[in-house]
């Protein structure tokens, strides 16, 4: 068989094997856009009913070795620079009185930015708008993962019916239903709690807190806790409260006795212990900052809707797996970790990138895959080693000093201190 000939059988065969891919994450649709650029046909199921029936989450920085090098595979990496915001770069760093501990200003107008700001849902949006219509199947949720009959990967969907493919990737996030699959492992509370809130039209309503966020990211530390904030796109700042606490401290309306919140006081009728009271769950949280600044509390006291506790977790450091024939994972499926390193999204979407392009360019399934798996696991070690090291930095009695070194250190003078 000559040459030519058996580069187009093997071309075929990548057109017809069929992929499913669990959740539309940036991971899952970066992947499905990278095989799409390929001639390579994938099905994406997820749970939610439309790609806007919840909130996608706050801002995104998009690192140049790893978010945009999978738009760049992706193709979309100069329709996503009109999108982002350079200018989110600016960072402060502060202490409880609001003083300034450590400051990297916006970009100037030319000046380039290695790692800048996409709203989630707008980045969604890009990897949608890239992809055949009906790739993504909406409202599907997943009940188990499991070998067929034959062999093959096979899901089993919440109205009975049953899809196998040649190759499943689990892109379905923390708790993912094709894990189980491959590893035992679950997430493991790392002892942190984030209660996030939202601020509307900032610069008209809430200026001020317009004036102390800046453009991009402050974050304010002391006491072992912190208030962090993130400019997004339409004039939103996405506010974070970040403390120690048990678990059940975040999922009981911050009223745990455990917890650092104080509980409930029955003769105050202003703080009944009703965890879905909002104002309640405000006030408790207000009482965990009580001689913070007036203009990092009202962060808090100002945010429009409600506050919405969210307990941090992670899957152990350096999560392996052996190779299970047509089953792979990426993104928060294989390695979650906390936020405190800024990776999750930008590894996922490296991930999504790296499995497309492996599974173009190998014939063989299982050498596509182990391919990708050898180069995503220490990647991933080393991302996630790093995230619980600056874990325990931000909570430390003295993080402002710890963070403002290592910033220093960073940008090696380029910055106001």
């Amino acid at each position: 068989m000559s040459t030519h000939r058996r580069d187009r059988r093997e071309r075929r065969n990548r057109r017809e094997r069929r992929i499913a891919i669990v959740g539309a994450g940036p991971g899952g649709l970066t992947l499905a856009r990278v095989l799409h650029v390929h001639g390579i046909p994938s099905t994406v199921y997820e749970l939610d009913a439309s790609a806007t029936a919840r909130d996608q989450g706050g801002t995104l920085d998009l690192d140049e070795e790893s978010g945009q090098r999978a738009l760049l595979h992706a193709g979309l990496l100069e329709e996503f620079r009109p999108l982002s915001r350079p200018e989110g770069g600016e960072l402060r760093l502060l202490g409880k009185h609001a003083d300034v501990g450590f400051h990297i200003p916006p970009p100037r107008d030319g000046d380039g930015n290695d790692r800048p700001e996409i709203d989630r849902r707008v980045l969604k949006e890009l990897l949608l708008g890239s992809l055949p219509e009906g790739t993504v199947r909406w409202g599907q949720k997943v009940k188990a993962a499991a070998l067929g009959a034959a062999g093959r990967p096979a899901l089993t969907l919440a109205d009975g019916t049953t899809v196998e493919a040649d190759v499943l990737v689990g892109a379905d996030g923390a708790w993912s239903r094709v894990r189980p699959l491959l590893s035992d492992a679950d997430p493991v509370y790392t002892g942190v709690s984030f209660v996030d809130g939202l601020l509307n039209d900032v610069d008209t309503r809430h200026p001020a807190v317009a004036e102390l966020v800046g453009r991009g990211s402050m974050f304010a530390l002391a006491d072992e806790k912190g208030l962090f904030a993130q400019r997004n796109g339409g004039g939103r700042i996405r506010v974070y409260a970040a403390v120690k606490a048990p678990e059940e401290w975040s999922r009981s309306g911050l009223v745990d006795p455990a917890g650092p919140a104080h509980p409930a006081d029955p003769a105050d009728p202003a703080d009944p212990a009703d965890p879905a009271d909002p104002a309640a769950t405000r006030k408790r949280l207000l009482d965990l900052f009580p001689d913070w600044d007036e203009g990092l509390r009202a962060l808090i006291a100002d945010s429009d809707g409600p506050l919405v506790p969210r307990p941090i977790h992670a899957l152990p450091i350096g999560h392996r797996w052996d190779r299970l024939p047509g089953v792979t994972l990426l993104g928060d499926a294989a390695h979650l970790m906390s936020p405190f390193a800024g990776a999750g999204a930008n590894l996922a979407m490296l991930d999504g990138a790296e499995l497309a392009l492996a599974l173009a360019a190998h014939d063989d399934l299982e050498t596509a895959l182990h391919a990708y798996e050898t180069a995503m696991f220490p990647r991933a070690e080393a991302a996630a080693t790093q995230s619980a090291d600056h874990l325990v930095d931000f909570f430390q009695p003295d993080a402002l000093r710890i963070l403002r070194d290592a910033f220093t250190t960073m940008t090696a003078g380029g910055a106001d201190r």
